[in-house]
């Protein structure tokens, strides 16, 4: 195909979104809330990873050293912690801090430890987190093999939860993209029908005096993909605003370093631009090309 030809189909597709203003306008808000609703759903999946990353991130792994270990094995011990990538922070707490940690959680039954001999009953300890929750056996495996190492304590079941309820957030995410999609496809192939079938005989005649299948189809196809741009681009404008006032509302007495503060709005702006404009461009092209298909088998 020549590029004349392929700005012609340009110009026919402009031309043919000015022909049907109704049907234009019943297509573009068709696809707008689609992608309003798939917006929706994109951002508070997002929230929703980013809150059980964090969470998955919080309980700790408990690494509890020997009463006898040296200071030559707690300093090799904390060096190789630090250099397992998947360790995001390492805190290390002495028998003295150990023992003034329980004190404070007793609170006023504290005085029952005051004749307590931290250093003969309390060992050194490493607080250890981790960037996901899936590698936390491994991790734990490792930390055990560690010099002067007794024991490493996990919250497991916590830990599995957490796994699965983000694998269960990427699948609903999948699949529910995957829906919207097909039943956007499905009602702008609908919508689009109705242009296209306004136009039958001018296709078939067309046809006849042997202009291509690709010919008669790429105008449809690009006007279909020019609405789905401008349908992208308003549904991009409203989850932004609205998606601000959210932010505003939810976050006013929230610390934003909180494991549940919400994303900011510049973290998402621009994935929700490119899933709308990705999404409404193929809906509206697809769709499109899918109507036109019956016509031109003359």
């Amino acid at each position: 195909m020549s590029i004349k030809t392929f700005f012609n189909s340009i110009k026919e597709g402009i031309s043919g979104i000015k022909r049907h203003p109704f049907v234009t306008l019943a297509s573009i808000t068709t696809i707008l809330l689609m992608l309003i609703i798939l917006s929706i759903f994109f951002v508070f999946s997002a929230n929703a990873r980013v809150i059980m990353k964090k969470l998955g991130q919080q309980p700790p792994i408990e690494v509890y050293m020997r009463l006898d270990v040296t200071e030559d094995q707690l300093a090799q011990t904390e060096q190789l912690i630090h250099e397992d990538t998947r360790v995001i922070d390492c805190l290390r707490r002495s028998p003295e801090e150990n023992y003034n940690n329980f004190k404070t959680n007793l609170g006023d039954s504290q005085s029952i430890l005051d004749e307590f001999d931290y250093n003969m009953y309390l060992p050194y300890t490493f607080s250890v987190r981790i960037s996901d929750p899936s590698y936390a056996d491994d991790v734990v495996a490792r930390l055990q093999t560690l010099p002067g190492v007794h024991k490493v304590s996990t919250e497991s079941r916590v830990m599995d939860v957490l796994e699965k309820a983000g694998n269960y957030v990427n699948i609903g995410t999948a699949a529910m993209s995957i829906l919207l999609f097909v039943i956007a496809l499905f009602i702008i192939s609908t919508m689009v029908r109705i242009s296209v079938y306004s136009r039958a005989n001018e296709i078939e005649i067309m046809k006849f005096v042997g202009a291509t299948n690709a010919y008669i189809r790429l105008p449809y196809v690009i006007e279909g993909a020019i609405i789905g741009f401008i349908s992208a681009v308003c549904a991009w404008a409203i989850t932004v605003v609205a998606y601000k006032a959210l932010y505003s509302t939810v976050m006013a007495n929230v610390d934003p370093t909180s494991f549940y503060a919400i994303l900011p709005t510049r973290a998402i702006v621009w994935y929700v631009l490119a899933l709308a404009l990705i999404t409404g461009i193929l809906i509206g092209g697809i769709g499109s090309g899918i109507s036109v298909r019956k016509y031109i088998k003359v």
